[in-house]
């Protein structure tokens, strides 16, 4: 029997070359020599010894400092609050922002306050800043701070026509190193003519060109002929009460003429200080304080300071510490009512 001859074996299918592995991704390119200088050789933590932004306050600057701003702690609570104050100090604002401080009767420190609370504002805020001397008879702002010129809102009126640039206005009136500019009241004791109400109408309308803040420090008492002015153009009011019985009955029957005016509004928003508190007073301050705090919208007390006691040129630097602080709270109480820029940017 035949054997039959050998199928002969199945051709196998020629073998697909295998895909090539993929190309690895090219390295990202190197930057041009002029922004790797900007974003690290010119850097200023490459420069600097001590990088700046760093803390101010407490351990962590002290560890800030003994490391060379290589290690860099988060600031401690009082100074976040310290920012946090000087961040309401300095918000924009609208436009120029009048704020009137007054008083029913003389003597309780509100010069003092106007002063002082200029000079915070002038140190914090990058605006200008001016206060005036609105007192109907011869005013003490003017002596409160070092002048530079004699000239006053008197001579200011007298060339109202003239003023046309704020060079123009800055020659009457008085810079303090902090930048607070005050024009000051006349003194001269021949006057016959009170400061009124179409003298700071005046003076008012030319102030508002060129300030952002306007400090108005007015007369004793809410009928002399300037507040029919101030009051309707003030965007807020510092109501000032001394630490005693009469004091702050004053103060409370300011809030009360003005509700009954048609100031409401001024009262309610109003922020009253309870001037030159004594450690050890025998009236109960803190109950003053809930009085006011449900009439208006902020509180706050101002210590007995000896340096402001003589009368004398303000020094900020001379204030005791507890002092300053306060009317650094006072300034972010007043700036929370500032009325702030439509896009709230810079105005």
């Amino acid at each position: 029997m035949a054997v039959p001859d050998p199928q002969p074996p199945e051709p196998t299918p020629p073998q697909r070359p295998a895909p090539p592995p993929p190309a690895a991704a090219p390295p990202p390119a190197a930057p041009p020599p002029a922004a790797r200088a900007q974003n690290g050789d010119l850097s200023p933590d490459q420069l600097l010894a001590r990088p700046p932004g760093g803390p101010t306050e407490g351990w962590q600057a002290v560890v800030y400092q003994v490391s060379g701003g290589r290690v860099r702690p988060a600031p401690g609570p009082a100074e976040r609050a310290r920012q946090q104050l000087q961040a309401r100090i300095g918000a924009p604002v609208a436009g120029c922002q009048r704020v009137a401080v007054v008083a029913l009767k003389g003597g309780v420190g509100k010069t003092t306050t106007t002063a002082c609370l200029g000079a915070i504002f002038a140190e914090h805020r990058g605006d200008r800043v001016v206060a005036v001397d609105a007192n109907p008879d011869p005013g003490t702002l003017g002596y409160r701070i070092r002048r530079d010129t004699t000239r006053t809102a008197k001579d200011l009126l007298a060339n109202v026509d003239k003023l046309e640039r704020y060079a123009d206005v800055r020659a009457y009136a008085s810079q303090t190193d902090l930048r607070l500019e005050v024009i000051a009241s006349e003194a001269d004791p021949a006057r016959d003519e009170a400061f009124g109400e179409d003298d700071y109408r005046e003076l008012a309308a030319v102030l508002e060109r060129f300030y952002s803040l306007v400090l108005t420090d007015c007369g004793p008492g809410l009928l002399h002929s300037a507040m029919r002015a101030i009051l309707p153009s003030a965007d807020q009011l510092v109501v000032v009460a001394a630490p005693s019985l009469d004091g702050a009955r004053s103060a409370s029957l300011t809030l009360d003429w003005l509700e009954r005016h048609g100031y409401q509004p001024l009262a309610s928003s109003s922020v009253v200080v309870i001037n030159a508190v004594r450690e050890r007073g025998r009236v109960d301050v803190g109950k003053l304080q809930e009085h006011f705090a449900r009439r208006c919208r902020a509180v706050v007390r101002v210590p007995y300071d000896r340096h402001l006691e003589t009368g004398a040129e303000i020094v900020l630097d001379e204030l005791a510490p507890a002092t300053r602080r306060a009317y650094v709270q006072l300034a972010a109480a007043v700036a929370d009512g500032f009325r702030p820029p439509p896009d709230g940017g810079q105005a």
